[in-house]
């Protein structure tokens, strides 16, 4: 889309951490190459943000996370208070065209203060279920944009008005669309990539290997494994791994992950929305087990919207047994039509151009308030 409004200032408002980052840094480089002056209101954790995303200019705004107990919660109101009216004086003198908010309670007050001087609101979802900050939020949005389809309501006023725009990723990620997903051919090498986050999954280092190990010889010597690890399960799963045949790589970090992405068969993995970006931007299949203490349990809501469309299958951490994942591994690696479906379902799923499709919202929400203005002093 071709702005009509290339000089209106877009505010953003995001949490510091890279769910909510990473999302709101692409939109800025998308709105800034489109002419926009854009500026960010984020915590201190965001303030690196203005280097990263380039001719952005960042506001640190006063907030905090919801504290326990009843100290926290009041030193919680007074930050979110502070940074409401932080926010309404920014606003007051600069009028942006639109305020969009990525989740997170440093959003809450640039959102609300927008709200209130009647500045357009968009909400962009990284999750498949509104996060708390967005629930609490969603009151003064016009619109809403999902990183993948929703699996929890929606706010009535939005139904009509939400978009799943997806969540952007890298361009070496996005650029996987392109290279297309074989299955497993006949004794041929089968490639699994593990992901537990940047800091690993300790489960996955005692049931991975120990499935692994289980399957039958042939299919062993077929395998080769990319699994990340953190630093304290690395000689446990190495000796796990020890005489079975199965060609592994394990590593606390994997720095060509789109590599080992474009070679894989199936990933096995979390479900955090970065995560679920990846996968279904690349279109690989994907094993799926959130991880159970996820805030508002997103991640499980991430896998069930994957499985419902056919795109990766769900293992809860619970039922994440050695004997339940080698047997899934088996009858997936024995039929690989389904996992050409999973993949197939999944580049359903994926938006390698989230960042336009996001910058395009916003410029539908600004010209359609623009409309409205000048219908209301016609």
């Amino acid at each position: 889309m071709t702005s009509a409004l290339p000089r209106s200032l877009i505010a953003l408002a995001a949490g510091g951490t890279g769910g909510h980052m990473f999302p709101a840094e692409a939109l800025a480089r998308e709105l800034v190459s489109r002419g926009h002056p854009v500026m960010v209101l984020t915590d201190r954790r965001g303030e690196i943000f203005a280097d990263a995303a380039g001719g952005v200019e960042a506001h640190r705004i006063r907030s905090s996370t919801l504290k326990p107990g009843l100290v926290g919660k009041l030193r919680t109101a007074v930050d979110l208070v502070a940074g409401y009216f932080q926010s309404a004086r920014l606003f007051k003198a600069r009028r942006p065209a639109a305020v969009v908010g990525f989740g997170g309670y440093p959003s809450a007050p640039p959102v609300a203060a927008a709200g209130r001087q009647g500045i357009p609101v968009m909400l962009h979802e990284q999750n498949a279920i509104l996060g708390r900050a967005n629930r609490l939020l969603a009151r003064w949005a016009s619109h809403l944009a999902t990183g993948i389809p929703l699996v929890g309501d929606v706010p009535a006023h939005l139904s009509s008005r939400t978009t799943v725009t997806g969540n952007p990723v890298r361009t070496a990620i996005a650029d996987l669309a392109d290279r297309g997903y074989a299955a497993p051919m006949a004794n041929g090498p089968i490639h699994l990539l593990v992901l537990g986050g940047s800091q690993g999954a300790r489960v996955f280092s005692s049931v991975i290997p120990d499935a692994l190990t289980r399957l039958a010889e042939p299919l062993r010597r077929r395998l080769q494994v990319s699994q990340q690890c953190r630093p304290e399960d690395m000689d446990a799963a190495r000796a796990a791994y020890a005489g079975s045949e199965i060609d592994v790589e394990l590593s606390t970090f994997f720095t060509d992950v789109p590599d080992r992405l474009a070679r894989a068969h199936l990933v096995v993995c979390r479900s955090g929305a970065s995560t679920v970006a990846e996968i279904t931007a690349a279109g690989r299949p994907a094993i799926l087990v959130p991880y159970p203490h996820a805030m508002d349990d997103h991640q499980t809501a991430n896998a069930t919207a994957l499985d419902r469309q056919g795109a990766g299958w769900m293992m809860p951490q619970p039922t994440f047994t050695a004997d339940a994942l080698a047997i899934r591994i088996d009858a997936l690696i024995s039929d690989g039509d389904d996992l050409t479906r999973a993949a197939t379902a999944a580049r359903g799923l994926g938006r390698r151009d989230a960042a336009a499709r996001l910058a395009d919202l916003v410029e539908t929400l600004t010209q359609e308030t623009a409309v409205l203005g000048r219908e209301a002093s016609a």
